[in-house]
């Protein structure tokens, strides 16, 4: 007989407790946020995370491919366009602003093996997995606003030298990944009935803190660039 399905609060507290997996712990984020990078540290982690930014709209748009449900495609494809739109722009601003230029972000020169195979499985989940359990591999965005907003303080406090109006991807993201987390969270929970779909939403979460944790380890390892 199959496991009994958890109630949405119990369900709900079950994705929220992997917190401690997500990646705000990781020693080469403590240092970030201590102040302890190089300033060629802190154009690694701009330039590794440009890889996985570049890759959002596409698991997204995996997302809306895999759906079947027009409601939830027609939302998830503002994903899409934020995407492939104004954060890409801003990411780039944000390279120039730590001394990347657009070219070294585009052509990827600076991305570490480690993260690009951490971001392409990523990718190969969200297009070969049922869309739910990609929609809960993105609940990182259930911890992300406070390490987004807490890492504008400590940059500012810490690198002086990078230009200002290189905070403009966090200041835009923030208020917009709140709105997408409760969104995310509510399908998820709405449309993962069996406890075997619960388990296989928290095991993409699971998967996902992986994947962001893996991505430091190779920034960590490779060290300074540019």
């Amino acid at each position: 007989m199959a496991d009994q399905a958890l109630s949405r609060a119990a369900f709900a507290d079950e994705l929220r407790s992997l917190a401690p997996r997500y990646w705000d712990g990781h020693p080469f984020h403590l240092r970030l946020h201590a102040g302890e990078c190089s300033p060629g540290e802190v154009r690694s982690w701009v330039a590794n995370r440009w890889y996985y930014q570049q890759i959002l709209a596409r698991k997204n748009a995996a997302v809306v491919a895999n759906c079947p449900l027009p409601d939830v495609r027609r939302v998830w494809l503002e994903r899409v366009a934020f995407h492939d739109g104004g954060a890409r722009d801003d990411w780039l601003v944000l390279g120039d602003a730590v001394g990347l230029s657009r070219d070294e972000l585009l052509d990827e020169r600076h991305v570490a093996r480690g993260t690009r195979f951490a971001v392409d499985g990523y990718l190969a989940f969200c297009l070969t997995r049922p869309w739910t359990e990609a929609a809960a591999a993105a609940l990182t965005e259930l911890f992300s606003p406070e390490l987004m907003a807490a890492r504008v303080m400590a940059w500012r406090r810490h690198y002086e030298w990078i230009k200002p109006d290189g905070y403009a991807y966090f200041h835009n993201r923030i208020p917009v990944v709140r709105d997408d987390a409760r969104y995310t969270l509510d399908l998820v929970l709405a449309h993962c009935r069996t406890r075997d779909e619960q388990r296989a939403a928290v095991r993409a979460l699971a998967f996902k803190c992986d994947v962001l944790n893996a991505m430091l380890d190779a920034i960590d390892y490779q060290g300074g660039v540019g």
